[in-house]
């Protein structure tokens, strides 16, 4: 049937109104971002001078008169008077629910450098009820140097107005932590106790010389008395996990991965999502122990079949311990030769061969594998677990990670690069002072010691270095990390300034080597054409100024898919 002209004029004049009203709101949903002094992050071209955004995608970025082109005219346009741009950063480590319920819990950051302070913070902390976990007085972020004095803690803690109370002091590491007589005896850990333990489960518990047990505790021990400590209920959970988005994206952090999160993180993911408050990228691995590889992979599977399809939030990985931490009096890093004042090599926490029966498995899922490894030796096996994926499965790409790597084989450091193997390092941690020295340095061989924190080795051997804070370890302010990274400075100087990191590295590790840690870097990571659209601006040169001035560096805005997240007032 024909149809007659001026109907088909009609139809022809509604089309071009619709298409103009499509190119209207195309125009009103884009923004270009001009003026600006922007890292992309694009190895190719990392600088540019503006970029432009259509609703949550990117969609060009250069010079303003390239990117003109790719919008419509009546975009917004906004000057950004030179200011830094950057990608959101990404942080490949942080235990961000935990993170969150230390904001609003009783943790004493900095604010506690001597047993006087801790005494008046913890009975502040009793009096506002901020310390109260149900009945017991739970106070975190300890410094390690106070698990030396035990006896003190016990004089002012398991006496007279904590007689009955049961007080738990955890540690900033969360590998250790003290308990006062209270809380042993709630927790069953008593003389009669230590000794009828296995010799080797006694390192895991401080105690005298009568093996009366001191209060301290490590890893083993630390979980026997968090075991009679009340859990956080939905609601307290829900209110950390508010706090934890808000304070990341003050940082600039629009996405993380979460490298501990067993159901009830991932609830507490899921809750954020359904209220809309879960305006990052998360990526969350639980963890396994490669006891029972088939079985541990099993579960885990059904937690990503559980909290499938919840935007934002994406399990794709598992996480391992291989070792504990390395620091007197703890000494649970896994080394190649033994401490000196105990003569014993602390503990490889997995079966190597169980360890690669894992990794095989979990590569062949699509897993990615996330290992805690801070001993030389706990480093080297954790990568001949890796190799052994590798060989058996061909290089399916996938990022499997190594964290932490506070020593290693110099012989180890060119295999990240052959295996494809992530190092998510935590170079905030690389400074000069107690923790590096004066608790380490006296216990091991100095072949060993020599090798802390080797950041620069792994750069120069053409390892991917990822940006990882650990928090609530400590702080997640990627400008503090970068700071050190670049100086390794502390109170008593320098620690191995030869492993310093140049700045722009450090920069690609907070965003493209952190979305490639996460297997998401086609997603996030860099400014570029088709990938999401978040960004940070910052209210310095970042490349330039000096680094005493860069560590004070302040976010101005952070967006995530094209939204304003945080904005500083």
């Amino acid at each position: 049937m024909r149809v007659p002209r001026f109907f088909g004029l009609i139809v022809f004049a509604i089309a071009v109104l619709a298409s103009a009203t499509r190119a209207e709101a195309d125009d009103a949903a884009e923004r270009v971002f001009y003026n600006a002094r922007i890292f992309t992050a694009e190895t190719k071209h990392p600088y540019a001078e503006a970029v432009a955004i259509r609703v949550d995608k990117i969609v060009a970025v250069g010079s303003r008169t390239d990117v003109e082109k790719k919008v419509g005219k009546q975009a917004e346009r906004i000057d950004l008077h030179g200011q830094w741009l950057l990608p959101g950063f990404i942080d490949s480590h942080t235990h961000s629910v935990q993170g969150g319920l230390s904001l609003i819990s009783a943790d004493v950051g900095d604010k506690v450098q001597s047993i006087d302070d801790l005494v008046a913070f913890v009975g502040d902390a009793r009096k506002s009820g901020k310390g109260m976990r149900g009945n017991v007085l739970s106070i975190s972020g300890m410094p390690l140097a106070f698990w030396s004095r035990t006896e003190e803690l016990n004089a002012r803690f398991s006496t007279g107005d904590y007689a009955d109370l049961a007080v738990y002091l955890s540690g900033s590491d969360y590998h250790t932590g003290w308990a006062n007589r209270a809380l042993l005896r709630r927790a069953g850990i008593t003389k009669d106790f230590i000794q009828h333990l296995p010799a080797n489960d006694r390192q895991y518990y401080g105690v005298d010389s009568k093996l009366e047990p001191n209060g301290f505790l490590v890893d083993a021990g630390l979980r026997k008395v968090q075991e009679n400590l009340p859990e956080p209920t939905k609601e307290r959970l829900l209110e950390g996990g508010r706090a934890a988005v808000q304070y990341n994206h003050s940082l600039g952090i629009t996405s993380w991965l979460d490298p501990l999160a067993d159901e009830s993180v991932l609830e507490t993911y899921r809750q954020l999502a359904e209220h809309g408050e879960l305006t990052a990228h998360v990526v969350a691995f639980p963890q396994v122990l490669a006891r029972k590889p088939a079985e541990e992979l099993a579960n885990v599977q059904k937690l990503r079949e559980k909290f499938k399809s919840i935007p934002n939030l994406s399990v794709t990985g598992v996480k391992i311990f291989a070792d504990g931490v390395v620091e007197y009096p703890s000494q649970t890093a896994a080394m190649t030769k033994p401490y000196r004042n105990s003569g014993k090599n602390g503990e490889l926490l997995f079966e190597p061969a169980r360890f690669a029966e894992l990794v095989i498995a979990a590569d062949k899922q699509g897993l990615i594998v996330h290992v805690h490894a801070l001993g030389d030796l706990a480093v080297k096996e954790s990568l001949n677990g890796i190799e052994r994926a590798r060989r058996a499965n061909g290089n399916s790409g996938l990022p499997h990670t190594l964290t932490h790597v506070q020593f290693a084989d110099p012989k180890d450091i060119p295999r990240f690069h052959e295996l494809g193997v992530v190092a998510a390092l935590q170079l905030l941690w690389a400074s000069a002072g107690e923790d590096t020295i004066g608790l380490v340095k006296p216990y091991l061989e100095p072949d060993l010691y020599q090798w802390q924190y080797p950041a620069r080795s792994l750069l120069d051997n053409s390892a991917i270095i990822s940006g990882a804070s650990d928090w609530p370890v400590s702080t997640a302010n990627v400008f503090q990390a970068i700071y050190q990274a670049e100086t390794r400075k502390g109170p008593e100087g320098v620690l191995d300034p030869s492993q310093r990191m140049p700045r722009e590295a450090m920069l690609y590790a907070y965003t493209r080597n952190s979305a490639c840690a996460m297997n998401e870097q086609g997603f996030i990571g860099s400014i570029a054409p088709g990938k999401q659209a978040d960004l940070v601006l910052v209210d310095r040169d970042v490349l330039t100024v000096p680094a005493e001035e860069l560590r004070a560096t302040k976010v101005v805005w952070t967006m995530v898919g094209g939204k304003m997240v945080y904005q500083a007032h």
